[in-house]
């Protein structure tokens, strides 16, 4: 295997599990094959390992392939629409030689003068409109058999006049049960029959509130009328056409031409991308990682500015993931270039909203390819610092606990997540000293307090994690916890963000605490995960120490009881033997080994020891 395709098999093999599409490009960055994957990271990588199995006309492809690009999506049928379309777009070479073999389907309404409404497998120039495309052939038969059952439509290839008796026609049997208006024999007039047929596209189309709503009241009023078997095949009409009928996000259901940015930052590093929407179809996609960038909301104006600056082709909507400073300004520049007017929105909720959180997963995507991390823990990032109203993604976490007894072996906890990812190195212990009895308030602004000093006379060369600040500080309590260590930070003349991690009554993550209230995040599932993950961490943690230190002086009592042996230098022996059985079983030359235990001593505590054992 050369050089390019071990390159290109170890950039596949970074890509995720989600499926989307992926394009192939030559060494003069032309689109040469768009494909689309159910597991995007298990399909590319397949093209560049092993040539042998592979067909000609693929090794052929393969060889012309110098980089590629993908587009995640939310699912295959996405990612199959998607491909359609951007296939269409760029006509790739090796598309015609490599493209799955995979039916379309479309509703067909012919351009007669009595049009008729039928299936097709392919888009073909005759003059006829064409509704889709459509994965199931099944369901694009069974909605135009309703169709034109609902609306009386002929299913027949007879011609069709005005008078249709002079054709010697006979009315079929769909005539006789209601299922057809028969123009062959002149039961309906031309201009009523073209009614039927646009209301019967409307219907096909699902676009149409309105056409929902009219089968909807019918079917009330069949109800009403104890007609049930009528009500029930017009309930079967609306579920049938409901489903082949689904919006798929890289389709806008208004067929606006309009692009969406969303930004996402993490490491002091940030994302921007772009889907183009032309007609309602994504057409385009762009993205650009730049280093730290000013605050979300200037980023992105700035961004807005630089991006349309040379381009031609603004749209009249832009959507956007979140605020954008100096708005009116920014849409009356864009407005000015293009010569209409332009708005840019922030969604809130609907399928719009669900196309910005698709933009925002592929930004996040390149992120973590660039930092190396997994998507999950960006996204995690990003959510919080939008939950917490964060000036960027927090880098540096730190996060505190307390626990103790009814106030005995009181101790802490600190540990730190970089990235989103624990960072070992950096936990700390914290036995409280200042505080005794139950006082957690206390307790935690002692462990703050501690903290904040070493950070004070930390060097440039301290390198024990305490010389520098963390962008965030998370502490096991809610609102009585944040505002006793605000006011402590404050008072020290720092400015970093503290906020406490809600429990429910099982010791799960429920919401997070600020000093005059709480946020929820259930609703936030990667921020939600994320700050589980560091509650649960935290908690271990510091649980772990409580116990740790609970048995050590359990053990330091058992000691203490040989006479002239003091607490201080019980917990010396524990240290260098690690346990009291290895005390109880060294000699009196092991004994003066500890710092502090002179012979004398050594004797006592061997005598001590070895009266122990003769009277068990």
């Amino acid at each position: 295997m050369n050089e390019k395709l071990k390159s290109l098999r170890r950039k596949a093999l970074k890509l995720p599990g989600n499926s989307g599409i992926y394009i192939m490009k030559d060494f003069c960055g032309r689109i040469i094959y768009i494909g689309k994957a159910k597991v995007l990271k298990n399909r590319v990588s397949q093209y560049f390992g092993s040539q042998k199995n592979h067909q000609e006309k693929v090794r052929k492809m393969v060889e012309n392939v110098d980089d590629f690009d993908y587009i995640l999506t939310d699912n295959e049928f996405e990612a199959l629409v998607l491909e359609c379309s951007l296939i269409k777009q760029y006509s790739p070479k090796y598309n015609i030689l490599l493209k799955d073999d995979k039916g379309y389907n479309y509703i067909k309404i012919t351009s007669e003068k009595w049009p008729r409404i039928c299936e097709s497998k392919q888009i073909i120039e005759d003059g006829s409109t064409y509704i889709g495309p459509y994965t199931s052939g099944s369901n694009v038969s069974k909605a135009i058999d309703e169709a034109l059952s609902i609306f009386k439509l002929p299913r027949c290839k007879k011609e069709f006049k005005a008078n249709g008796r002079r054709n010697g026609y006979r009315a079929c049997l769909n005539y006789h049960i209601n299922q057809c208006s028969a123009p062959c024999i002149g039961k309906i007039g031309h201009e009523e029959y073209l009614e039927n047929v646009n209301d019967a596209i409307e219907f096909l189309k699902g676009g149409d509130v309105k056409s929902i709503q009219d089968l909807t009241q019918k079917m009330h009023e069949f109800s009403e009328r104890l007609e049930y078997e009528k009500a029930a095949r017009v309930r079967d009409k609306i579920l049938a056409i409901k489903k082949i009928t689904q919006k798929q996000k890289v389709v806008l259901p208004n067929g606006k031409t309009q692009d969406i940015i969303a930004l996402v930052q993490a490491g002091g590093t940030s994302s921007f991308e772009v889907f183009r929407f032309l007609s309602g179809r994504l057409c385009d996609t762009d993205n650009y990682v730049f280093g730290e960038v000013n605050e979300a909301a200037i980023a992105r104006a700035e961004f807005i500015v630089q991006y349309y600056m040379k381009k031609s082709d603004i749209p009249s909507t832009i959507l956007v993931d979140g605020p954008v400073d100096a708005r009116d300004s920014v849409e009356a520049y864009l407005g000015q270039r293009q010569g209409k007017r332009v708005r840019i929105t922030a969604p809130q909720r609907g399928e719009t909203l669900k196309l910005i959180e698709m933009c925002r997963k592929n930004a996040a995507e390149r992120l973590s390819q660039k930092l190396s991390r997994t998507v999950k823990e960006t996204v995690g990032l990003d959510e919080l610092a939008k939950l917490l109203s964060l000036p960027a993604a927090p880098v540096y976490i730190e996060a505190y606990d307390i626990s103790n007894i009814a106030g005995s072996a009181n101790v802490a906890g600190m540990v730190v997540f970089k990235n989103g990812r624990p960072l070992k190195s950096a936990y700390k212990k914290f036995e409280i000293k200042a505080v005794h009895g139950q006082d957690d308030y206390g307790s935690m602004c002692e462990v703050i307090s501690r903290r904040m000093d070493r950070y004070e006379t930390a060097t440039k060369e301290t390198s024990d994690g305490f010389e520098r600040l963390p962008d965030l500080i998370l502490l096991d309590g809610g609102r009585g916890h944040v505002s006793a260590v605000k006011g402590l930070l404050q008072s020290r003349g720092l400015s970093i963000p503290v906020y406490g991690m809600v429990k429910d009554s099982k010791h799960k993550t429920r919401a997070i605490a600020k000093d005059d209230g709480e946020i929820a995040i259930n609703s936030n599932r990667a921020a939600f995960t994320l700050v589980s993950s560091i509650q649960e961490e935290v908690h271990r943690f510091a649980v772990g120490y409580h116990h740790q230190k609970r048995k050590k002086d359990t053990l330091t009592t058992v000691l203490t009881r040989i006479p002239g042996l003091g607490e201080k230098k019980a917990k010396m022996l524990l240290t260098y033997f690690k346990s009291v059985e290895r005390v109880k079983q060294a000699d009196v030359e092991d004994l003066i080994k500890v710092p502090g235990i002179n012979r004398g001593l050594a004797d006592r505590i061997q005598r001590y020891f070895n009266l122990e054992r003769k009277d068990s």
